[in-house]
């Protein structure tokens, strides 16, 4: 009887400590915007956990999930979040820590061509000699001039919100004596672009890092052309083993949650890259009288 009630006292405080311990792992305190910013900038979004289920993967305990009640504001804001994160949720997503121009070179990598496959992405976009691309987040401007040969009569917008990147943009354009980019100074809520200017927005692995997903797309919807399509490259939120940080991925069923609350179609869903979502969006048909 001793020995059953001392192994029963030691289970009891076995489950205490671990209730303590998960308790800790989630008080992680928030840092500062500046430590976010600085840590992004010099931290690619690649993980390097040889493990694939890193705790940024699961969710944090079932009270501080997002609620679901509709008198809620657009975002949310918490103390308890994810490291890579910036403690600001969207429709029960928690927006990632951007990749500033400190982080340039992880764009212009050479592995990048068989990671990611970009020459058939671009490929696959079936433009047309005379459209108009916006490249949102356009970085170091790697698609806007991979894409810059197939638009010969058009032009490629490179929008992005970090003048840095806008200056190795236009530096890359002089030395290649290219005219048809154009690089576009962005806010974090507006890209800057004319209604009803564009075929095509093409976002590769930016959407997740927009501070206000919602102003953003909107402005984006409102500039594309009637038959204007949104093309979201993300990395599979799906699959864990994509060698990714959790934040910087996204499902294509939280993608499609997204667009659809700024007015956008799902059209439809390509995986032909090797570890991410090609998901394209049109305008919503305005409805017959």
């Amino acid at each position: 009887m001793f020995n059953l009630r001392f192994t029963i006292q030691n289970l009891k405080s076995f489950l205490i400590s671990i209730v303590v311990l998960l308790l800790l792992f989630w008080s992680v305190p928030t840092p500062t915007l500046a430590g976010n910013l600085s840590s992004a900038q010099n931290s690619p979004p690649l993980s390097l956990s040889l493990f694939p289920f890193s705790p940024s993967l699961f969710p944090p305990p079932f009270s501080l999930l997002p609620s679901t009640d509709s008198d809620e504001p657009v975002y949310q804001e918490r103390v308890v979040h994810s490291p890579d994160g910036i403690g600001k949720f969207y429709l029960g997503r928690e927006i990632s820590q951007i990749m500033g121009h400190l982080g340039a070179a992880w764009l212009e990598r050479p592995t990048r061509q068989f990671e990611e496959q970009p020459q058939e992405l671009v490929n696959a976009l079936h433009l047309k000699p005379t459209d108009v691309v916006a490249d949102i987040g356009a970085g170091t401007g790697y698609f806007s001039f991979l894409i810059s040969p197939l638009v010969p009569q058009g032009k490629v917008l490179a929008v992005d919100i970090q003048p840095e990147m806008l200056e190795i943009i236009e530096t890359a354009k002089q030395e290649q004596q290219i005219n048809n980019v154009e690089p576009v100074l962005g806010t974090d809520t507006n890209p800057n672009l004319e209604p009803a200017s564009i075929d095509l927005a093409l976002l590769v692995d930016a959407y997740h890092e927009f501070e206000y997903p919602k102003e953003m797309m909107q402005a984006i919807a409102a500039a594309l052309k009637p038959n204007g399509r949104v093309i979201l490259v993300e990395y599979r939120g799906e699959n864990p083993f994509v060698p990714i940080k959790a934040l910087h991925k996204m499902t294509q069923k939280q993608a499609r949650k997204e667009m659809a609350a700024v007015g956008l179609v799902w059209q439809e869903t390509m995986n032909f890259l090797p570890q991410q979502h090609v998901i394209v969006f049109g305008k919503k048909e305005a409805k017959e009288s």
